[in-house]
């Protein structure tokens, strides 16, 4: 039987002849030599699967490592079962949790009944890495969801029997164990612990970081920055939840099912109106002129920069509002990336001279004519944009290196206010499958670039790994330089953002390439229950942005 296989990632088709039923862990064995990175999965025909799946039929194998986004999940996913099972061995049954990801890694906590040491913790890593040099295998049953709930009672772990019990959809349950522990996971696992060779815990703050490679560099444990922002939204984030009585998704359901819904709304939009406040508060008080925004994709940027503009003037002052985007160089100009296709992401692509000479000519009280970057000619043009303001008038700026103190640096310090903008989820799925940051901006920039900018989901999710790289490069290392976080999470907006992606999602078909992208979130959304009427979503909402009514978005 011949398969047409794909070794690498973009690589070229291979024709070659297997025996029928042989499994991808035969065939990537075969070309293990050959390949960069440890496999963790294949696509057959545009369809993820695990590397003991047995081929029956011609078809399409492409290789999966960690550089890609399933490949990372289901490292993840197996890194997290062996976590678990070292920490029963270790200590015993005791609660754990898996919040969220923070230090290039994923923050978790161990509910003992005394704190952990250091050296509990060394305990925990040195078991792990015994389960992975035995190389034991992950055993996959997909039970009946009767049978999974009848297990999670045995358990004693009754937000994951609210969970399958409330869900109509769902037929089969996946329990994978190890070595005689047992849970469920909805994401894929490697064939065995020995394809987890890179990994380290930390001790951090009432906590333990899980620490993995990062897709650009799978071999390795990237460098330890310490997000220290980062983990006090995460931790505001949890606060909030626990204030809306929402833990889990099941929780969630449970609100809107009770007819909570518009409850949910009022105090969400509450929180970060009193948030953005705060922030207004705090730069009137030091008298900031330049205010500085930046986060990544999908973020509620535009929304978040204009509510704040109008807690400015309810402090009353008068800001100007800007963006980066008129500040390009000359078409011409642009540098290439790797494909030597024009590169507007990098700080490269910003006349930074023009800007910091602008910028400090308006805070000494100059006239400036600001440049209109015409994107049809590729050049910037004058005289449209004559402007002057006040001496405490601030000027709030946004853009991808905002943060990024090479974008300001002739701008004196003491002028600057920089923030961070993401939504930052603290819900989870249970206590062991968590929610994935990038994937929930996925789904905001999914059902934002249908209505706004005409794009399908196919061409979001094929644009979405260049948009991930940029972000990786331009935006996340410079977090911890924000002298603010503000997270633009609504607790319940996956409920209201599932009535819009998953149509779009479904029109992804087997043929294309994102259909195995599309299958995963639509598996992702089927834990939560649908808002079919967004009505009582307010007008100025972050979440409007995205699913259409702002006042502040077109």
């Amino acid at each position: 039987m011949n398969i047409y296989l794909i070794k690498e990632l973009r690589g070229k088709k291979e024709e070659i002849s297997v025996e029928k039923g042989i499994s991808l862990e035969e065939i990537y064995r075969k070309y293990e030599d050959e390949l960069p990175y440890t496999v963790l999965a294949a696509k057959v025909n545009n369809k993820i699967e695990g590397l003991w799946h047995r081929i029956h039929r011609e078809c399409c194998v492409e290789f999966l490592d960690m550089r890609t986004q399933s490949g990372n999940l289901i490292y993840q996913n197996s890194l997290t079962l062996i976590y678990l099972k070292a920490i029963e061995d270790v200590i015993g049954k005791v609660e754990v949790d898996i919040e969220n990801a923070l230090n290039k890694g994923l923050y978790t906590e161990i509910k003992s009944k005394e704190p952990l040491t250091v050296k509990d913790i060394k305990a925990i890593e040195n078991r792990m890495r015994e389960l992975v040099n035995q190389d034991i295998p992950f055993i996959r049953e997909d039970l009946s969801k009767e049978e999974a709930i009848a297990r999670f009672n045995d358990m004693g772990c009754p937000e994951k029997v609210e969970l399958l019990g409330e869900n109509p959809r769902l037929k089969k349950v996946p329990f994978y164990s190890l070595a005689g522990y047992r849970d469920f996971f909805y994401g894929l696992m490697v064939p065995s612990t020995g394809y987890i060779k890179h990994f380290e815990l930390r001790k951090y703050r009432r906590g333990i970081l899980m620490r993995f490679p990062h897709p650009s560099a799978p071999n390795k444990i990237p460098e330890y920055v310490d997000e220290k922002n980062l983990y006090k939204a995460f931790g505001e984030q949890n606060r909030w939840g626990k204030l809306m009585g929402i833990t889990h998704v099941s929780d969630l359901n449970k609100k809107i099912e009770e007819g909570k819904f518009k409850e949910l709304i009022q105090l969400s939009e509450a929180l970060h109106e009193r948030r953005i406040v705060e922030i207004a508060d705090m730069i009137t008080k030091n008298k900031k002129r330049i205010i500085l925004i930046a986060g990544p994709s999908s973020s509620g940027k535009t929304t978040f920069a204009q509510r704040l503009c109008i807690q400015l003037r309810v402090n009353g002052l008068e800001p100007l509002y800007m963006g980066t985007d008129d500040y390009f160089v000359e078409r011409e100009n642009t540098p290439l990336d790797e494909y030597g296709e024009k590169n507007f992401e990098d700080l490269e692509a910003v006349d930074i001279g023009l800007f910091n000479s602008n910028m400090n000519d308006l805070l000494a009280g100059k006239t400036v004519d600001l440049p209109s970057f015409n994107f049809i000619t590729g050049k910037k043009e004058y005289g449209k944009r004559l402007t002057s303001i006040k001496n405490n008038q601030p000027i709030v700026i946004e853009g991808i290196h905002a943060l990024n103190e090479a974008l300001t640096p002739d701008i004196p310090k003491e002028e600057k206010f920089k923030i961070y903008i993401s939504p930052l989820t603290q819900l989870n799925i249970d206590s062991h499958n968590r929610i994935v940051t990038t994937d929930h901006r996925m789904l905001r920039r999914m059902v934002r670039d249908l209505k706004h900018r005409g794009h399908s989901a196919k061409d979001t999710i094929a644009t979405w790994p260049k948009v991930r790289a940029g972000e990786d490069k331009n935006i996340f290392p410079f977090s911890n330089e924000a002298d603010v976080m503000f997270n633009s999470v609504h607790l319940y907006e996956i409920c209201v953002l599932k009535k819009y992606a998953e149509p779009l999602l479904e029109e992804i078909t087997p043929d294309e390439a994102e259909y195995s992208d599309a299958v995963r979130m639509l598996n992702f959304l089927r834990f939560f229950k649908t808002v079919e009427d967004d009505s009582a979503i307010v007008n100025n909402s972050i979440l409007r942005e995205f699913i259409g009514g702002s006042i502040f978005v077109d």
